[in-house]
């Protein structure tokens, strides 16, 4: 009798525990970021698992359920600095940006791109489209006596992408140290990039902007280096502008090799307000971008 009751006890507590779990399963949702991985040389690194990284919210540590090799197409914003200041470098640009194009589209891949031009005003040259031939296509010219709307086309593209509903926008941005006249504040353009979803990477043509100690120099150096942290994004300068081809070739190959890392949160009335991934090895470096949710 003794041992008929223990069983039974033992049995009931077992079914509570399977409860338990399964009630907790109910109250946790999952979410997931689009993570770069890259190695020593920025190259992209294959093969990783949940094993391999660590998300943290509000630095709270939460499980990693699943880890696949982002396939979502991306809309992706290549916008060009054409302004005055990139006329002695605007071939280098022009084929930067080709590579980039050739990159991210082509035989199996169906990411939309657009190219948008930044002088004087954002100006779409080609719409959003999986055409390569069609991209290839873009007449990226100097405009004469022109300064740059950097900061108005990233505030407007990022519009765009909320419009339209993207669900995997991304901005890249080849941009030159000549003068920001956009009238757009920092806080303004992070706002914009946060409701879109989106994330950012800045490729800097030449050192970087002497113009800082302006109030539109400060904003365009401070949207440069937030935006892109925040979002998950990169933002290098290329000091040899005949290596900016093959730093956007860089970039492509870094979009185009994502994961898509998914975890557990616990379901909560207040959204956390920073979301972290890593990796366990101290040599990697990874950048994430939270997905955006579908209802």
């Amino acid at each position: 009798m003794t041992s008929l009751r223990g069983r039974v006890a033992l049995g009931a507590s077992v079914f509570l525990m399977l409860v338990a779990a399964s009630a907790l399963r109910a109250q946790t949702l999952q979410r997931s970021i689009y993570t770069s991985v890259l190695d020593k040389d920025g190259n992209p690194v294959a093969g990783l698992t949940t094993a391999d990284f660590v998300v943290r919210e509000d630095n709270l540590a939460r499980e990693v359920l699943r880890v696949e090799p982002a396939s979502a197409p991306m809309q992706i914003a290549l916008l060009v600095d054409n302004s005055l200041r990139s006329s002695n470098n605007i071939r280098d640009i022009r084929d930067a940006a080709a590579e980039f194009i050739k990159g991210v589209t082509g035989t199996g891949m169906k990411n939309e791109v657009t190219v948008i031009t930044v002088a004087d005003r954002a100006t779409i040259l080609v719409d959003y489209t999986t055409d390569q031939a069609r991209l290839l296509k873009a007449a990226i010219f100097t405009q004469p006596n022109s300064g740059a709307y950097m900061l108005d086309g990233i505030l407007e593209t990022s519009r765009g992408f909320k419009k339209r509903e993207a669900g995997r926008p991304v901005i890249v941005a080849i941009a030159t140290n000549g003068p920001e006249l956009s009238n757009r504040y920092r806080d303004q353009v992070l706002s914009a990039l946060k409701d879109a979803g989106a994330s950012m990477h800045i490729v800097m043509a030449g050192p970087p902007p002497v113009d800082v100690i302006s109030n539109e120099g400060r904003e365009r150096a401070n949207a440069f280096a937030d935006g892109t942290e925040q979002t998950g994004g990169r933002y290098d300068n290329v000091l040899a502008v005949s290596a900016l081809g093959a730093r956007l070739k860089q970039v492509a190959d870094e979009l185009t090799h994502q994961y898509l890392v998914t975890y557990a949160r616990p379901q909560s009335l207040i959204p956390p307000e920073h979301v972290k991934i890593t990796a366990k090895r101290p040599d990697l470096t990874v950048r994430g971008t939270p997905a955006k949710v579908t209802k």
